[in-house]
């Protein structure tokens, strides 16, 4: 029987990612899969964060965190801190920590305490309060449960992404996948457009049914040969651009990644077990590489230090068909959403999953190509939404370019009406439900970002006295005590890690 051939181009994350999927789910079909991959060309990645999906991918492969993480430098992320972006409503910044099985006790409470906050009542409505992972992170305690712990806590990671790489390829090869060492210098096609084969300059041509774009910003298949068009989000989204910086390690690591505003843009800090990752995204229109590199540098306490920075470009936006003919595009080859909130591997993972339901129930043909195109687009929307909320909501005056990302209103109806319902006093987790958008992005993953801003009235000048008594329900109903119990469970980051390592050895 003829093998049903799909040819990766490109590896780095996303393409070692799909080399593993694909050879996990259909191992027992008749699936013959290959990966070329230049040999010169490095990954982009520069130290990355995740969310809580990637845990499932290496669960659905069976690969143990003490089997990956040391060979990867990966350290456990159970929150994002934000510093600097609402100085006036909220100068010590806030928390969007992870849900986990545990926040089933808190979570409405949060959703409560937010909405009689906007009522203009004194009540407790700091996201790291409510929901456990903000303690785990205060306390700099890892996300893995004893044995005798009865409730799940989801986590996600940092790592380092070249490290990543290579260990998904090695385990990928050993699953039978193909791995071509070699650079794409033609594309064929078919005569109906549909690619027909890769061109290697070693004169090889890998002819497929399938193929699948892992080729970064160049899109050298959906794009550049297919002609797909891109849809960029530069009207909302400005930033293009990033200078990156490392640092040494933390002695005690943090389990949360940091993202801190800075003139025209922001940095993050990712700590991994050898070094610790800095890098600053902003806009050229409003901020040229060698300002943005002078000002990182300072952030850093850095100015005089002999550390070379890279530079990056971002080519922010979409395609307008993530799948088309035989091409599925996958990671910066299909789009990219800056790296706040570390969406870009998540969206590659749920890519992938979505791609591989859709393929199969089509029998390895197109027949589901428009249900998917449909659903992928939508998911860049709506997590475009959130990530617009973070600039569109900023309090800063110190630039221009805060200032015209506040006064922007080129923002979708989806998030005009949550903000509306947030402003109007009314119920959010009705208005998220009603739109069906909580698998994007959570009501309480709304609640983190609006409460956490401050976007709150004033506070009434006359208190009611029952509020004394009754109606903070962080109080009544005593989450602090409750988390801070549950936290006795749990070892520090640092000792966990080093288990891992030892045990690796």
């Amino acid at each position: 029987m003829q093998p049903h051939r799909i040819v990766i181009a490109g590896g780095g994350t996303a393409g070692w990612m799909a080399a593993n999927l694909f050879a996990h789910h259909w191992k027992d079909a008749c699936v013959e899969i290959s990966l070329i991959e230049a040999p010169n060309i490095g990954i982009i990645g520069v130290g990355e964060g995740s969310t809580p999906t990637l845990k499932r991918f290496f669960s659905d492969l069976a690969i143990s965190e003490a089997e990956w993480m040391p060979k990867c430098n990966a350290t456990y992320k159970t929150n994002i801190r934000f510093e600097g972006w609402s100085p006036k409503y909220a100068p010590k910044g806030y928390s969007h920590p992870f849900f986990g099985q545990l926040d089933t006790f808190s979570e409405r409470a949060f959703h409560v305490n937010c909405r009689t906050r906007r009522l203009g009542l004194d009540v407790e409505t700091q996201p790291d309060k409510f929901l456990f992972a903000g303690y785990l992170a205060n306390q700099g305690l890892a996300p893995v449960t004893p044995d005798n712990f009865p409730f799940r806590i989801e986590y996600g990671y940092h790592f380092d992404s070249g490290l990543l790489g290579n260990f998904l390829k090695d385990r990928a090869v050993t699953q039978g996948v193909n791995h071509i060492q070699a650079e794409i210098t033609a594309v064929a096609q078919h005569p109906d457009g549909s690619i027909k084969s890769l061109e290697c300059d070693d004169g090889r041509s890998i002819e497929g049914d399938l193929f699948v774009d892992c080729s970064g910003f160049k899109s050298l298949l959906l794009q550049s040969t297919l002609k797909v068009p891109f849809n960029p989000f530069a009207d909302n989204l400005f930033n293009n651009a990033a200078v990156v910086l490392p640092t040494s390690a933390f002695k005690d690591i943090p389990v949360e990644t940091k993202s801190t505003a800075l003139s025209n843009g922001w940095c993050w800090q990712i700590p991994l077990t050898h070094r610790t990752g800095n890098g600053y995204v902003y806009s050229n229109q409003y901020l040229n590489k060698d300002a943005a590199e002078t000002e990182l540098r300072a952030h850093l306490g850095l100015l005089d230090a002999d550390i070379e920075a890279r530079h990056l470009t971002m080519n922010v936006g979409q395609c307008e068909q993530h799948w088309a003919k035989n091409c599925l595009g996958l990671g910066l080859s299909q789009g990219f959403i800056e790296p706040l909130e570390a969406t870009a591997l998540h969206l590659v993972q749920i890519g992938i999953e979505m791609f591989i339901r859709d393929y199969q129930a089509g029998d390895f043909t197109s027949k589901h190509q428009d249900k998917y195109n449909s659903a992928m687009s939508e998911r860049f929307e709506r997590v475009r939404d959130y990530i617009v909320g973070h600039y569109k909501l900023n309090s800063r005056e110190d630039s221009q370019y805060w200032i015209d990302n506040r006064e922007n209103n080129a923002i979708s109806d989806s998030l005009i009406q949550l903000l509306n319902t947030w402003y109007q006093k009314q119920d959010l987790v009705k208005e998220i439900s009603r739109q069906n958008i909580d698998e994007h992005f959570s009501a309480s993953s709304w609640h983190c970002l609006l409460s956490g801003y401050g976007l709150f009235p004033p506070k009434a000048n006359n208190q009611p006295e029952s509020l004394k008594e009754q109606g903070d329900l962080y109080r009544d109903n005593g989450l602090e005590a409750f988390f801070e119990g549950c936290a006795l469970n749990f070892q520090s980051h640092n000792n966990v890690l080093k288990a891992h390592t030892e045990g690796a050895r």
